[in-house]
This record gives C-alpha cells, structure tokens and sequence, in this order.
C-alpha cells in the first residue's frame, strides 16, 4: 500500500505530467483495491506538486538560461524558457492586475502544459513576488486536483456501470 502512495507522490512530481497524471492513477489503484484512500492520495498529490515549487521558482530559471547554449541540452532548456516565457508573457497581457487570479487558473486548468511547473517558472521568469505565487500556484492546484479527481471519479464510475 505505501509503495502504490509513493508512486503517487512521484508521478505527481514530474514535469507537464503532476497531479493531472497523479489522480487518474489514484483512481485506478482505488478501483483495484478500495482500502486505498483517494483523500489522502489527493493529499499526497497536492503535497509531491508543491514540492518542487521553491527550487523551480528560485533555480531553474537560472539552470536553463545557463544550459541554453550548451550542445546536447540546449534545445530542451530553451524549449523550457520559451514555453515559461510565452505562458508568463500570455498571463501577463490578459491578466493586466489580476495576475495572481490569472497564475491561479492557468495552474489550475487541467489542460497539458498547464501546471505548478509551468506557472511557477511563468512567475519566475516575470519576477512575481515569491509569495504571492506560490499561493496563487498552490490554489491552482487545489482546483485542478479537485477537477482531475471529479473527472477521474465520473470516468471509472462510467467504466462500471458500462462493465456491469
């Protein structure tokens, strides 16, 4: 049972995957075995998301601006800083003010792309106060954690009662 819960807490730490991977495959486990708890699976989801966040906002920015012309990494790292400086830049234009409200949503949408790594790296590459973000970043994953189990819970329950 804890390994299946740690297996959780590390898909819901990988990057573009986090706790919209990290839900559906509590689910699953939940299926499999009903003694498997889906709140403190979403806990443990919420909690291995939000782990990475302080090293994302205060190091990767500079890891990427240094590895971005190296030979073999630079294409990644520069895909990274493109993909954190367009959703920073599209937050930025529509938000206007309400740039947390904004950073909150666009984590807490569960759509590719769309998550803690990604927000925070937007907020740290715009300067964002520390803070601020990682309120805003932690509300958005609270939503989308509660979306993703929603839908997950929608999902299985049809595969049931189409399974019979």
């Amino acid at each position: 049972m804890l390994r299946k819960y740690l297996y959780i807490f590390l898909i819901s730490m990988i990057p573009l995957i986090e706790l919209r991977g990290a839900i559906p495959a509590a689910q699953a486990f939940h299926e499999l075995d009903n003694s498997f708890s889906m709140p403190m699976a979403y806990v443990i989801s919420v909690v291995g998301n939000m782990l990475p966040v302080p090293v994302i906002f205060f190091f990767a920015r500079k890891v990427l601006e240094w590895g971005a012309d190296k030979p073999v990494i630079g294409g990644f790292f520069r895909f990274c800083l493109e993909k954190g400086n367009k959703g920073g830049e599209k937050l930025k234009s529509k938000a206007g003010r309400g740039l947390y409200i904004a950073l909150l949503l666009f984590v807490g949408i569960p759509l590719p792309g769309t998550g803690a790594w990604t927000g925070t790296l937007a907020a740290s590459i715009l300067d964002m106060d520390f803070k601020k973000s990682t309120v805003a970043v932690m509300g958005g994953v609270l939503l989308a954690g509660v979306i993703m189990a929603t839908v997950s819970l929608l999902v299985a329950g049809g595969i049931g009662a189409i399974g019979g």
